[in-house]
């Protein structure tokens, strides 16, 4: 019993100063200028980019010189469709950042989608916490039917542009890209996203954080801590070329 009380102690002092332990920058962002090559971003310690997910063969990131939103230079990924049995993801990764229970994040980008062949089910955003197996359940940016939706990797519904209103992404042109999430593990959130500056959806009391339950033998800190983007897991359709440019993740308030 005593041991008990001592272990419930100990929970209760790391919950309670959690957020000193899990500390970590409210702001990033970047226009790849500064780099030739992608293991100029990859360097120790979360300096740049923390790392990244090449999970096929004939998925690849460069930084690319010829083309660009802004400035002159870009990342260009490149992924072949995913299969049944192996997901081909491509894409980079910013960990050990804090964004907390009753904070509003922000994460900004420009991309360029090639060509105009299907590509059900790409995904190019996704918000999570690190934990110590694999990641714990976060959002992501979906596109589907060729037009952008927040998909959660916890039991919610999916959030979708409003029906008779929908915005197709445009393929083939750069596009802005602005995902706004106020975070909580109660219904008291809510989710703004803007396509090249118009709001296309705007939705209010939403659970954005993952309960503080067990979930794969472990459980939630009630933050988002990493912050994936490029071709974060392809469709099953066909190859995609993605680039993108101009990324900002901040915590707004």
């Amino acid at each position: 019993m005593k041991k008990l009380f001592i272990v419930f102690c100990l929970a209760a002092l790391v919950n309670c100063d959690k957020k000193k332990f899990f500390d970590g920058p409210e702001f990033y962002q970047d226009g790849f200028e500064n780099y030739s090559e992608l293991n100029e971003l990859l360097l120790p310690d979360d300096v740049i980019i923390s790392g990244s997910q090449i999970t096929r063969d004939g998925n690849s990131i460069t930084v690319d010189s010829t083309f660009s939103h802004s400035g002159n230079k870009s990342l260009k990924f490149v992924a072949v469709k995913s299969e049944a049995d192996k997901l081909s993801k491509c894409s980079l990764f910013k960990q050990n950042m804090a964004f907390w229970e009753g904070e509003t994040m922000q994460v900004t980008a420009w991309y360029y989608i090639a060509g105009t062949d299907s590509l059900q089910w790409l995904f190019l955003f996704d918000i999570e916490e690190q934990a110590a197996i694999g990641a714990g359940p976060g959002i992501r940016l979906a596109l589907v039917n060729n037009q952008l939706r927040v998909e959660h990797k916890f039991n919610e519904k999916d959030i979708l542009q409003s029906s008779g209103n929908e915005v197709v992404f445009p393929r083939d042109q750069w596009v802005e890209v602005k995902w706004q999430v106020k975070l909580s593990q109660k219904h008291e959130g809510s989710v703004k996203l803007w396509q090249n500056g118009q709001l296309i959806i705007d939705s209010q009391n939403e659970r954005t954080l993952p309960k503080d339950i067990l979930y794969s033998l472990q459980g939630t800190k009630g933050m988002y801590s990493s912050i994936e983007i490029g071709i974060t897991a392809n469709s099953y359709d066909n190859d995609a070329t993605v680039w993108a440019d101009d990324i900002r993740f901040e915590k707004l308030n």
